[in-house]
């Protein structure tokens, strides 16, 4: 900006010293005739005076040098008002943050979660070891009777290794609402789960494999197919949700694990749920009879703090030929209850109630149906955030044997008087009771330990003993179990 002031200012004072050179020199030469006295000379001049250029005269050189300084005038008030106008610019500029160039977006980092998109994968790997302090012949029992997966004794044990492919449905697009669910699993654990199929537990490596569709009605119609696992409980199969390392006597002994068929889910509100089932029955993928199995599930949180789950199932379970007259006339009816409280963020309760009633144990119609009961009660108190204690207690009772009895050794049954036995075999009045307590430390969020000690009981010598024969009444066993637990979710 001077740069180009400076140059105008320079053009301007060289045309006006121009313009002025030849006024300076005809004063010069006006002055000289004069001083020589001579008319010629003055003719002379004027004449030559008179012929000059009309831009020569001394009255235009003035007009041309004051015309000349109005430009000069009139171009330094531009110059000063656009260097005023840059100036203005130049401040506001400076007074507004500079903003960055955008650089070219970063490529997105690769990770497990993004490469497998909606669907996850997860699982874990649980194992333990357990002492029965009664000490049995592992030659003839392999340890803690009457549980459901952590029955062997003073061996590492697997009792479960699974694998998980999820992929929820969704209302996003019409291609979303189709889901799945896949859990691979082996062990001890699966090798339970999978025995009482009629089938001799063929499946026992899918624990539960099921399609999905999330339907357009109302808040969406969850419907599933395929196998899945029973909606009855307190208890679950994977030892990590629960509260306590080993399963209880509810779990075992009055209700299913399983169910092969179909299954629909309304969520009302925030509050309300429920669920219908249509199902070939109790632990088989392939019916044992012509006929279904029915139910439905009812949750309901009416608080934060408080969480109820009532479950119903009904229809024949029996095979063909285990009686006399038609087996799918013969329904078997269960109810089962989950109450949940959570008073404080450290301290919760659960309550189990189940109840099944309706299958024969003979074909006489003047027998009345046979039927079990139990009741569990759970509590459980945080120490800090990776450590806390549970406590449960259970009793069950097997009114007519028809649960249990078939699982006891045949030498404990000989020492029990047969004034205890019904008409078909089972024991009358079979109950067992039993207390758990649990430590759980969580070293990681992947990695969980429990030591656990629990004591069972009977009215009968039922539990094995050493290696005498009757058992004994009771049995007290200690275990520590490990679980290491893995999630494509949380992935970085």
């Amino acid at each position: 900006m001077k740069k180009t002031y400076g140059v105008c200012v320079g053009m301007l004072a060289m045309g006006l010293a121009v313009l002025g050179a030849p006024v300076s020199r005809a004063q010069s030469r006006m002055a000289a005739g004069e001083s020589a006295g001579g008319s010629e000379t003055t003719s002379a001049a004027s004449t030559s005076v008179a012929a000059a250029p009309a831009a020569s005269s001394p009255v235009d050189l003035d007009r041309r040098i004051e015309a000349l300084e109005a430009e000069l005038s009139e171009l330094k008030t531009e110059m000063a008002a656009k260097k005023d106008a840059e100036t203005t610019v130049a401040s506001e500029a400076a007074a507004t943050p500079a903003v960055p160039a955008q650089d070219a977006k970063a490529p997105e980092k690769i990770t497990v979660s993004s490469l497998l998109g909606p669907t996850s994968v997860s699982g874990f790997v649980d194992g333990y070891y357990q002492v029965n302090f009664n000490h049995p012949d592992q030659t003839l029992y392999p340890g803690a009777g009457y549980r459901a997966f952590d029955f062997r004794d003073k061996s590492i044990n697997l009792n479960m290794a699974e694998l998980i492919l999820d992929k929820a449905p969704s209302a996003v697009s019409t291609t979303s609402r189709i889901g799945y669910h896949v859990a691979l699993g082996y062990g001890d654990g699966m090798d339970v789960y999978g025995s009482f199929d009629p089938n001799g537990g063929t499946q026992f490596l899918l624990k539960e494999g099921y399609g999905s569709y999330l339907a357009p009605i109302g808040k969406g119609l969850q419907i599933d197919f395929g196998k899945f696992v029973t909606p009855m409980g307190a208890e679950v199969v994977e030892s990590k949700d629960n509260w306590n390392y080993s399963r209880g006597l509810l779990f075992t002994w009055a209700i299913p694990f399983y169910h092969f068929g179909v299954r629909a889910k309304y969520t009302v509100n925030d509050k309300l749920s429920v669920t219908g089932f249509l199902v070939n029955g109790w632990n088989n993928v392939t019916d044992n009879n012509s006929g279904k199995t029915y139910g439905f599930t009812v949750g309901w949180t009416p608080t934060k703090q408080v969480s109820a789950y009532i479950s119903y199932l009904a229809g024949p379970e029996q095979a063909p030929g285990t009686y006399t007259f038609n087996s799918n006339d013969v329904w078997r009816q269960t109810w089962d209850a989950v109450v949940a409280f959570n008073p404080t963020a450290k301290l919760s309760f659960l309550a189990n109630f189940d109840y099944a009633r309706g299958d024969r144990g003979s074909s006489d119609l003047t027998v009345p149906p046979i039927y079990w009961t139990g009741l569990a009660g759970y509590v459980k108190y945080a120490l800090t955030d990776n450590d806390y204690v549970a406590g449960r207690y259970e009793y069950f009772l097997d009114h007519d044997g028809f649960a249990m009895t078939s699982s006891i050794p045949s030498n404990f049954l000989a020492s029990i008087p047969a004034s205890n036995f019904n008409s078909f075999g089972g024991l009358n009045k079979l109950h067992l009771n039993e207390f758990t307590l649990t430590y759980t430390h969580t070293f990681a969020s992947y990695f969980l330990t429990r030591f656990e000690y629990r004591r069972d009981n009977s009215q009968f010598p039922i539990f094995a003993l050493s290696n005498f024969t009757p058992g004994a009444k009771y049995q007290n066993t200690a275990e520590i179990g490990l679980i290491f637990l893995f999630d494509s979710r949380n992935t970085k």
